[in-house]
């Protein structure tokens, strides 16, 4: 690397920069992983505010509390209102619990809208989540309740150094190891800041001493060599890997590969994904329910047993003074209109679908409730005879990043090293994509992902056993993935206040929009806010 480019970085700190610049510098030079490590570093990034099990104190004697959705949201104020003595109605348009906590296993049978059907052949014990995937450590909440009820995890591999980052227009269009990028980019950085730091431009900032341990660290950062410079060494081939890796015998001694010239590594954009999966909420360790997610709102849905009504259509959200009155049509009953009755309510509808309920909630409320909309994603997964990503690439989990329409590769993190077909997410991929893909048959969807998959794994054709594919703006209970506002710093508390006798909570109305952790978090503080309001109005009688 020249001097003249370290030169041409340093000329823009002729004064020690703010707080927000400094760490706009960071992401800048180092992405996101490392800007949040610093942030961290600084008490400026935040895990959940979950601080343990709720204690709402005692309902009012004889107060039943509606709850509108058996979502997360949904059964964890189920859940906490009947412990607090509240006699709690629960109402699901489906047939089982969940939401978008949903588990496709060998046999489901899912009908989307437009009509597509799909059946999915998986083998027994496999299973594909076409909602949540993850779930990180620190989402307290939702693993406080898997603790509490039992649900079994295990680790979900989110980086792997043996995966691959992909573009189809670099590197004549083939992957290349995400350690190779990963300790390019980070070797090149640190090979720049040691220039920079030797010709004494930063020497307004640093004292001796900090620079001595600054180029220290940098040669352990960077995997530099003695004279801080990132070049063709063992030291270097040690993180990125080896033209002939360490062995045994005559031929034993390793020969190290050469490091992707900056320029090329930067015009390639695939440093881009190198912090996608370090962010707060992508950082190891990652957990997953043991056998699929939707074992926790399986776990949920037991807990409440009875108190979970199914296959009721919400048609019709009344309150007065006095009460809050929902209509719904008994799917078990033909669809015959039934009446139900609570002082309060807890509506956990996601906003596209409310929308559509007639209802007499507030102005304000309403104009919020009609203004989201939902994102749409595309996710598909395929099951394939072998798992050849392990027997022929050494990858055992972890996530391959592509510039193609599928975005991306989640490698399974479960049943290492067996015999049995394993199921890939194939394609996991947001916006414009995620649209045209919405527009296909799901066997087209399945198709165009073995396509574009094949560029990275030509194994793919050849291994296809099954698939299935879920678009977000066509699953019949949400109608997308998650809600985006148009205004949430406007619009926000609107939404969550408690509308006479109703509130909402759900993902949509935290500050974790698409987590789990968020819809727990939501609900919270929603039948928190509604106990006081319960309990306030119980004293006044």
């Amino acid at each position: 690397m020249d001097e003249r480019s370290a030169q041409q970085v340093a000329q823009t700190a002729d004064t020690p920069p703010t707080r927000r610049q400094f760490l706009t510098m960071v992401g800048a030079l180092g992405g996101a992983a490392v800007m949040y490590q610093v942030m961290g570093m600084m008490g400026m990034a935040h895990a959940s505010p979950y601080a343990g099990k709720i204690d709402l104190g005692s309902a009012p004697p004889n107060t039943k509390v509606l709850v509108l959705g058996a979502g997360i949201a949904g059964m964890v104020a189920a859940m906490e209102l009947r412990d607090a003595g509240y006699e709690v109605e629960v109402i699901e348009f489906r047939d089982v619990a969940g939401g978008r906590c949903w588990t496709l296993r060998a046999g489901d049978t899912y009908e989307e809208l437009g009509g597509f059907v799909q059946t999915v052949d998986f083998a027994e014990g496999n299973y594909f989540n076409p909602g949540p995937w993850r779930v990180p450590y620190n989402h307290y909440g939702i693993l406080d309740y898997c603790r509490r009820l039992g649900v079994e995890m295990e680790a979900l591999i989110q980086i792997n150094n043996n995966s691959y980052l992909h573009s189809a227009t670099k590197f004549d269009g083939k992957p290349i190891r995400y350690r190779e990028i990963n300790s390019d980019f980070r070797g090149h950085i640190s090979d720049l800041l040691s220039k920079v730091t030797n010709q004494g431009l930063l020497d307004e900032v640093l004292s001796d001493a900090d620079k001595t341990n600054l180029l220290a660290g940098l040669r352990t950062f960077g995997g530099l060599d003695a004279d801080n410079a990132y070049l063709q060494s063992n030291n270097a081939s040690a993180r990125r890997g080896y033209e002939r890796a360490p062995g045994g015998g005559v031929d034993g001694a390793p020969i190290a590969n050469d490091p992707i010239e900056l320029s090329t590594l930067l015009d390639s954009g695939l440093w881009r994904s190198l912090a996608t999966s370090e962010a707060l909420n992508g950082s190891m360790p990652i957990f997953q329910p043991k056998g699929g997610m939707d074992m926790i709102a399986r776990a949920m849905a037991a807990n409440l047993g009875d108190l979970v009504k199914y296959n009721k259509r919400v048609i019709r959200i009344n309150q007065d003074d006095s009460q809050v009155t929902v209509t719904y049509q008994d799917m078990d009953n033909g669809g015959a209109e039934v009446t139900t009755t609570a002082p309060y309510c807890v509506c956990t509808i996601p906003f596209s679908i409310l929308s559509k309920i007639e209802h007499d909630f507030s102005d304000p409320l309403w104009e919020v409730i009609d203004s989201m909309y939902y994102a749409s994603s595309i996710k598909v997964g395929i099951e394939f005879k072998r798992r050849f990503w392990e027997e022929d690439e050494h990858i055992y989990g972890g996530t391959t990043y592509t510039d193609l329409p599928i975005a991306q590769i989640s490698y399974p993190s479960n049943d290492y090293l067996s015999n049995k077909p394993g199921v890939l997410l194939a394609a996991y991929a947001w916006g414009a994509t995620a649209y045209q893909f919405s527009s296909m048959a799901p066997e087209e969807r399945i198709q165009r992902t073995l396509d574009f998959g094949a560029q990275i794994h030509p194994q793919m054709h050849d291994e296809f056993k099954a698939g299935v594919a879920v678009a977000w703006h066509r699953v019949p209970w949400t109608h997308g993935c998650y809600g985006q506002w148009r205004d949430k710093e406007a619009q926000y508390q609107d939404a969550v206040a408690m509308d006479r006798r109703v509130v909402m909570a759900g993902e949509h109305l935290s500050y974790l929009p698409a987590w789990m952790e968020g819809a727990v978090l939501s609900s919270l503080d929603a039948i928190t806010r509604l106990h006081a309001v319960a309990t306030a109005n119980a004293g006044e009688q």
